[in-house]
């Protein structure tokens, strides 16, 4: 398999579609983590990610007899982009399927490549069974975004270009990894020509098929995904793809949703470009590497392998990006309500930057603060988290506390004593017109307790509600979420929520 791929990536010509793109050292990650890491800039493609690639490669080895009736594609972002505009370089007809959650700048995106949008569905499977429906009424040749070998072979020319590059000693690349057609091909390519390099593979919390596959030693099947990275987030790996990561892959590793925002922002200033969730996944993997194995002058190159970034998505990611960089903790403080007391709490914090502050009255003999602060990293945080403490002022620590960073921080109120039987659940669902709508048209007859919406941009949508459940009605409503379909977590027991929002349990600190 070596040899074939090696061979396939040395003849395919992807450059009358895409450029051959820099390799770029960041100066200031480079500096803060005393290694030498590499950036290959992907995001500069025109399609803006590594896509052109693999579906240029893939179409141009097709013959004009298959191209006379066009091709086809299912994709929800740069997968299509690239099909779109290698068709028109190529001057065939090009159909894509795309989900009807795609946001509009996506659309656009691919029709500005002449392309023909075809909306069905809410999931890449539905987009994917339309596609082939369609292909078999028109003949049209389907271009798959990861599992074949030529689209594998178009990905691999960015691992002889790295090479090409770069002539002195690399330790590791590091590859996002979606389907695994990147991975794959940049892992047969560096493998049969410096076999000593490893490859590793990063995947988002939550969308972590390769790496739960490998260890499994077969394919895998998520349940569910976490759509943060969503241009990486699948619920099943190629099989192709598997193979090879099966046989070249040194490592996986998975990074979370702060770490992928501190990524976006570290590339964002070295380079001044920002980058998607999917795209920065290498180089958050990078950092997690390093720390992990407290590494010094290694040479590491990260794919940065796109930056279709939705502008809305902006606002989370600044919010986010600090605690993925260790750089603010968020804690819950209850104080005694007594003249002096929150100047104590104040002298206590000393010097330290505020980030976010909340305070609410919560008894005649407590009161109730979140607070956010900036700190140099994780060990500052812990010794602020001792100093309150000593202080018996019973700090919760919230830094790592998802109810808390995506809901809490924006909610004003308190305490409701009158929202008896409250349960809480934290949802996730596909953001489009309507759901909303379609979502509360589902509630039934429980009454809402509690309700805070976030639009973080792209397809994700979140909704934290509170619910009045009594006993009679358990069952009814575990059929509900079961039903319902969306992701949910209970929070009805985190700290964050019984604090803040919960039935009052008054708890007096030490005088």
């Amino acid at each position: 398999m070596k040899n074939e791929y090696k061979d396939r990536i040395d003849k395919a010509n992807v450059y009358d579609a895409a450029l051959r793109t820099p390799l770029e050292k960041q100066l200031n990650l480079s500096k803060r983590f005393n290694n030498n890491i590499l950036l290959k800039r992907e995001d500069l493609q025109p399609v803006f990610s590594f896509k052109i690639r693999g579906a240029y490669n893939k179409m141009k080895n097709l013959s004009d007899e298959n191209l006379l009736n066009g091709v086809i594609a299912c994709s929800a972002g740069n997968h299509a982009q690239g099909v779109a505009l290698a068709a028109k370089i190529l001057e065939c007809k090009a159909t894509i399927v795309m989900p009807k959650t795609t946001p509009i700048i996506k659309i656009n995106a691919v029709e500005s490549h002449g392309a023909k949008v075809v909306l069905h569905g809410e999931t890449l499977h539905e987009c994917f069974d339309h596609a082939l429906g369609i292909q078999k009424k028109q003949g049209s040749i389907f271009v798959h975004p990861f599992d074949d070998p030529e689209v594998i072979a178009g990905q691999g020319t960015i691992a002889k270009e790295i090479l090409e590059d770069y002539s002195r000693p690399i330790d590791a690349i590091f590859c996002c990894v979606g389907g695994g057609g990147l991975i794959s091909g940049i892992a047969a390519y560096i493998k049969a020509v410096k076999p000593e390099i490893k490859i590793i593979g990063v995947e988002a919390e939550g969308a972590d098929a390769m790496t739960k596959s490998l260890k499994a030693n077969k394919r895998v099947t998520l349940d569910k995904i976490s759509l943060f990275a969503e241009g990486a987030a699948l619920k099943q790996v190629g099989e192709l793809p598997f193979k090879i990561c099966q046989q070249y892959v040194d490592e996986m590793i998975v990074v979370s949703k702060d770490e992928i925002c501190a990524a976006i922002k570290d590339v964002f200033e070295d380079t001044r470009t920002i980058l998607e969730p999917a795209g920065a996944l290498a180089v958050a993997g990078i950092k997690s590497y390093i720390k992990k194995n407290n590494v010094e002058t290694k040479t590491f190159v990260a794919t940065a392998s796109g930056a279709n970034m939705n502008f809305d998505r902006l606002g989370f990611v600044s919010e986010r990006a600090e605690i993925g960089e260790e750089r603010e903790a968020i804690f819950a403080v209850t104080i005694p309500e007594k003249p002096g007391a929150f100047k104590t709490f104040c002298s206590l914090i000393g010097e330290k930057n505020i980030t976010e502050f909340n305070y609410r009255y919560s008894s005649e003999n407590t009161a109730n603060i979140f607070v956010g602060i900036s700190v140099k990293n994780f060990e500052e945080a812990k010794s602020i988290f001792e100093g309150l403490k000593k202080a018996s002022l019973e700090p919760i620590d919230l830094t790592h506390n998802e109810l808390a960073k995506l809901h809490l921080r924006h909610l004003v109120g308190g305490h409701a004593p009158e929202a008896k039987n409250e349960v809480v659940y934290r949802f996730e669902f596909p953001e489009k017109p309507g759901a909303l709508l379609n979502f509360l048209e589902k509630m039934g007859h429980w009454n809402i307790s509690l309700f805070h919406y976030r639009n973080h941009g792209s397809d994700i949508g979140r909704v934290l509600v509170g619910m009045q459940v009594d006993e009679a009605s358990k069952e009814e409503s575990k059929e509900f979420l079961k039903n319902l379909g969306y992701t949910y977590i209970n929070e009805t027991d985190n700290e964050a929520y019984k604090i803040f929002l919960g039935k009052n349990q008054e708890k007096i600190p030490s005088q």
